[in-house]
């Protein structure tokens, strides 16, 4: 569970609420179409996504898969009804509290691996951080976390931004360099302006750059 979370980024009360319907073991994606939401009396109903862009399709990496499928070949037990096909329940049967988790869980793991006290929802904002340093184009990371927007994702991930802008100009530099070296016809010395024009252009004209 705890791999789904932190390798997709969804919200605990989207992991929460998927039904083995929602699972493609075949494809490796997971359907994301309800959340579970605590009610004010203790209990826990089915609620619609945070917005319409939450329903979506999320690839799971084959380490998430694997815990899955063991869960899947176990026997069932039996709980409510209406908790029927939940792939996360508690020993009952019942859904899981979020609050048993993060007690039980969640900080008895934190705490053997002696890393820092985070929050459930911090899992969601490493998810994002982690594949924006990586590389990851923004709108993909912002349709794997459902938000309203592109302009939010990167609003709300700015942090990472200046490591990306770096990473950016060094590849556009070797690519650029690159480009001089296979495209030039002469075999000439460069000049401060030939290069800056060629770089402005993206496109040698009759030199090749020079080691």
């Amino acid at each position: 569970m705890f791999a789904v979370a932190l390798t997709t980024g969804m919200r605990q009360t989207e992991y929460l609420a998927h039904k083995w319907p929602d699972l493609s073991f075949s494809k490796g994606t997971i359907s994301i179409v309800r959340t579970l939401e605590p009610n004010k009396n203790g209990g826990w109903r089915f609620a619609d996504t945070k917005r319409a862009r939450s329903r979506r399709l999320v690839k799971l990496q084959a380490s998430s898969c694997s815990p899955i499928t063991q869960v899947y070949e176990r026997d069932p037990v039996n709980g409510d009804v209406a908790a029927a096909d939940l792939i996360i329940v508690n020993s009952s049967g019942n859904p899981l509290n979020e609050r048993n988790l993060v007690k039980r869980n969640r900080q008895v793991i934190l705490e053997r691996a002696k890393l820092p006290r985070i929050r459930l929802y911090d899992l969601r904002h490493t998810a994002a951080t982690l594949a924006l340093g990586a590389g990851v184009p923004a709108k993909v990371v912002s349709e794997q976390l459902g938000h309203a927007s592109v302009a939010f994702t990167l609003d709300t991930y700015s942090h990472v931004l200046p490591h990306m802008q770096e990473a950016a100009a060094a590849q556009v530099w070797r690519r650029s360099c690159l480009n001089l070296r296979r495209r030039s016809t002469v075999h000439a010395p460069l000049d401060r302006m030939d290069f800056a024009v060629m770089l402005d252009s993206g496109l040698p004209r009759s030199r090749t750059f020079q080691d």
